[in-house]
């Protein structure tokens, strides 16, 4: 099969010791070949304008973006664009955000090879690949309360240890109005104190540390 015929591949992630995994585990495949690779968010949207790959393995976590915002920025320049997102979280709403975004797939590092090409090949066709696991973990929590922006900037403030004072001054609200925002965030989130309130939203992909 020539290289024209192949399926073109892009694999962004910034470690390289897996890029190099995943290109030797594509190069292999008699349908496919591996056309670029970047390590960043940036590389990844220059790369794609020089080779316009027909599958785009994007990592969700770049040291410069996240992998999200820079396939939505691809997305706007190609939108017939095709990106599975590559992740070490199986968090709820990173899923839902990545898919609402664009992106035709969503892959856990931890998966078996096998499943990645056919991931690729699935994508290439036109097809949504969503493993069973992750489809059984968005569907858990389908028609939960959506988190504010608000709530999150307070859950991302919680988790760096900031009290009820701190956030209210760092955001520029009332300590009683911090107060009823932690409220809602235990309620949306079935938890009863602070702890488990970032332990659960860490878990999820609401925030990252």
């Amino acid at each position: 099969m020539s290289d024209q015929t192949r399926i073109r591949v892009f694999c962004v992630d910034d470690h390289p010791l897996l890029r190099e995994g995943i290109a030797t585990l594509i190069n292999n495949q008699p349908d496919m070949v591996v056309v670029g690779q970047a390590p960043s968010a940036q590389d990844a949207i220059r790369g794609f304008r020089e080779h316009k790959p027909d599958v785009v393995l994007m990592d969700i976590r770049l040291p410069d973006m996240s992998g999200i915002d820079a396939m939505a920025e691809i997305l706007r320049e190609f939108p017939d664009a095709r990106f599975i997102m590559l992740t070490t979280s199986e968090g709820d709403v990173e899923i839902d955000r990545a898919l609402k975004a664009g992106a035709f797939g969503y892959m856990l590092k931890s998966m078996p090879p096998k499943e990645v090409v056919e991931a690729i090949r699935h994508v290439h066709a036109g097809k949504k690949r969503i493993p069973p696991a992750i489809a059984a973990r968005l569907a858990e929590h389908y028609s939960d309360e959506t988190i504010t922006t608000r709530e999150v900037e307070v859950l991302q403030l919680i988790a760096t240890g900031s009290r009820t004072l701190d956030i209210a001054e760092k955001l520029f609200i009332s300590e009683d109005t911090v107060k009823a925002h932690i409220k809602h965030i235990f309620e949306k989130l079935g938890v009863n104190d602070r702890t488990q309130a970032v332990t659960v939203a860490l878990r999820r992909g609401i925030i990252r540390l």
